[in-house]
């Protein structure tokens, strides 16, 4: 493993920093696209006895992650929800809710980014959903999609060990750990700003 890799994600390559990742690509303030995917097809290649268990602990962690971001939107509500969620996209996001409740929360929680998750999980607090739903459809979709990663890497380790270990690779993480440094401060400055501003009262 080459020194860029190991310096960015050395504190990660654990079984506790699979359910970390997790809980933090899960969360508001942290921003690190593809990062839980990496880390759990890196670390499903490199231990071919253990490869199930990283899928199941990046889902335990995203779904804890996103405990604390669903809280966060019950607790500020559909007019807290309006100063976090720019206009278009929360309207998107009530229709949708709305129509089919946490069922729509399977299709955002598969994707991989840009699909945005954060949104639909606060909206679902804000929203009033119901929270068996809501942790029963994310874990399970979670647990699809680190499931599939998880099951590819450990088909094809050799291969992917090498991809991940290239220098074109390194310089892609490179871009990725600089775009989350600068994506978590702007999510942090925003939340900072979002939680001083006064509340909207209904009219």
């Amino acid at each position: 493993m080459s020194g860029l890799f190991q310096s960015l994600f050395g504190f990660f390559l654990t079984w506790w920093g699979a359910f970390l990742m997790g809980a933090l690509d899960s969360s508001m303030l942290f921003f690190l696209p593809f990062g839980i995917d990496a880390l759990v097809i890196y670390l499903a290649a490199r231990d071919e006895q253990w490869f199930w268990l990283y899928p199941l602990l990046a889902t335990a962690g995203s779904v804890t992650g996103a405990a604390v971001t669903f809280w966060i939107g019950r607790k500020g509500g559909e007019y807290g929800l309006e100063r976090m969620v720019s206009g278009k996209r929360l309207e998107r996001i009530r229709v949708r809710i709305r129509n089919s409740s946490a069922v729509a929360m399977a299709v955002p929680a598969l994707m991989p980014p840009p699909f945005p998750l954060t949104p639909f999980v606060l909206a679902c607090g804000a929203l009033d959903v119901n929270r068996w739903t809501f942790f029963v459809t994310l874990a399970a979709a979670r647990l699809v999609r680190f499931g599939a990663e998880g099951v590819l890497a450990h088909l094809y380790g050799n291969q992917v060990l090498r991809v991940l270990r290239s220098d074109a690779f390194q310089l892609v993480v490179g871009g990725f750990a600089l775009l989350a440094i600068a994506g978590t401060i702007v999510s942090a400055v925003k939340l900072w700003r979002d939680s001083r501003s006064p509340r909207r009262q209904p009219a």
